[in-house]
């Protein structure tokens, strides 16, 4: 605020200053010219040998000489001194107009005095015209518009810098509420939420934004504490089972059989590291921005490698008629197949069929592949399909009793899709029976697929 206003006061100084010196500049060039006009009239006179005895001349501020080469005075005007001339010869240039200062006894006027000279006469007998003019309104003029401005520029500073305080202060106020908001926030005294002002403008707007980045992180830190509120209970439930079968041991001592608890203790080692892993992998997709594929993959290839870990029946593939080709990271996608899969066969009754089509021309979908694992279990209610994807997601059917899974499969789906520029969504089966998971992958342009097949 206090810089503001030292600017605005070195700006208006600068300013007056300025004026001043044009103003003083105006009426001096005024001066001059109508003195040259009088000198031209005369010298016009003084050409045609038509002098006058006095000089007519009008105004009581003016005096004119007209002085031959030696200095003597051949005409004046009626106040003009007829014996001294108002400018010294040796002064005095014939061949060019001059402008010149005088002190205000040598032309009798109140002072400064302005003296024009302009040639006159003839080669034979040159002379000079000398016309005379009083500065002082000039100087008057000057002076008065300073002492307006030395009286009106400091109440105007004052008055500026009132106004200045006054909205300064108006457009800051909504600032300041922002500030003490943000601070209850921090303080956790306030209600999560920074005061809207009324007025739409740029505050307004940013209040608005502000306020949708602080639901944000909300959300995130729920969702962050409902992560690690449930990775803690998964992480609690083999650790308690390692716990309870070793104090088992312990106490039946040489009754245990080591050979069962062994593989009890593997069992539920294998689950923790399987779980750890998941919770890693999760975090490292949430940590790291998404994306896009790292090179060309080809569907019907990576369906075969996956379903070969599997035995056929159940699992089976529909191969494609041609080399089906998408971007992306190939271990990922291996990674959403491989859950997709494990899950299906989990709850399959007999059959597991994987399959991968080109969307048809035309089509809405036309830049993606469609890769579909379809498996004739329970299926899952419509209303929770979309649920099943969040983390740690467990149904109360048959179908989501998962033996030893933590509810992290799908999760992981979602991530790795969403990072492949994919889709995925779940509808019913074959003849409505069982359960379809129908994944879109983009397609690799047909001029970037690999010639090699590989």
């Amino acid at each position: 605020m206090a810089i503001g206003v030292f600017g605005l006061a070195v700006g208006l100084a600068l300013g007056g200053v300025v004026l001043l010196g044009a103003l003083g500049y105006v009426l001096q060039r005024t001066v001059d010219t109508e003195a040259f006009r009088t000198a031209d009239a005369v010298a016009l006179l003084a050409a045609e040998d038509a002098l006058p005895d006095p000089l007519p001349v009008a105004g009581g501020q003016v005096r004119v000489q007209v002085i031959d080469a030696q200095g003597r005075i051949r005409a004046a005007s009626i106040d003009a001194d007829r014996l001294v001339p108002m400018v010294r010869p040796e002064r005095l240039n014939g061949d060019r107009r001059q402008r010149l200062e005088v002190p205000a006894e040598r032309a009798g006027l109140a002072g400064p005095v302005r003296v024009v000279a302009v040639p006159a006469g003839t080669a034979a007998d040159p002379l000079t015209v000398l016309v005379a003019r009083s500065m002082a309104d000039v100087r008057h003029s000057t002076h008065v518009v300073r002492t307006i401005l030395l009286v009106a520029f400091p109440l105007l500073v004052a008055v500026l810098a009132a106004v200045a305080w006054r909205v300064v202060g108006a457009t800051l106020r909504p600032v300041e509420a922002l500030r003490r908001g943000a601070e209850e926030i921090t303080g956790r005294a306030g209600t999560g939420r920074l005061p809207v002002p009324a007025s739409a403008d740029e505050i307004h707007r940013l209040a608005v934004t502000l306020n949708g980045m602080l639901d944000r992180l909300e959300s995130a830190r729920a969702r962050q504490r409902a992560f690690v509120s449930d990775a803690a209970h998964e992480l609690r439930s083999p650790l308690t089972n390692i716990r309870t079968e070793l104090e088992v041991a312990q106490r039946l001592a040489s009754r245990t059989d080591w050979t069962a608890v062994t593989a009890n203790l593997l069992a539920d080692t294998d689950r923790l590291s399987r779980l750890v892993d998941d919770l890693l992998l999760l975090a490292r997709l949430d940590e790291t921005p998404p994306a896009r594929g790292t090179g060309p993959v080809e569907l019907g290839t990576l369906l075969t490698e996956v379903a070969a870990r599997y035995p056929s029946p159940p699992v089976r593939v529909a191969p494609p008629p041609g080399p089906l080709w998408t971007v992306g990271n190939a271990d990922e996608l291996r990674r959403v197949l491989a859950n997709l899969v494990d899950n299906a066969v989990r709850h399959a009754y007999g059959a597991v069929l994987l399959a991968v089509e080109a969307t048809p021309a035309g089509h809405p979908e036309a830049a993606y592949h469609l890769v579909t694992v379809t498996d004739d279990g329970p299926g899952i209610p419509v209303a929770d399909r979309e649920r099943v994807f969040g983390r740690f997601t467990r149904l109360d059917d048959g179908r989501a009793r998962d033996d030893g899974g933590a509810g992290l499969g799908l999760a992981i789906v979602w991530e790795l899709v969403r990072r492949a520029g994919g889709r995925i969504a779940l509808t019913d089966g074959d003849d409505q029976r069982g359960l379809q998971v129908r994944l879109l992958l983009p397609a690799l342009p047909v001029d970037e697929e690999p010639r090699d097949g590989g």
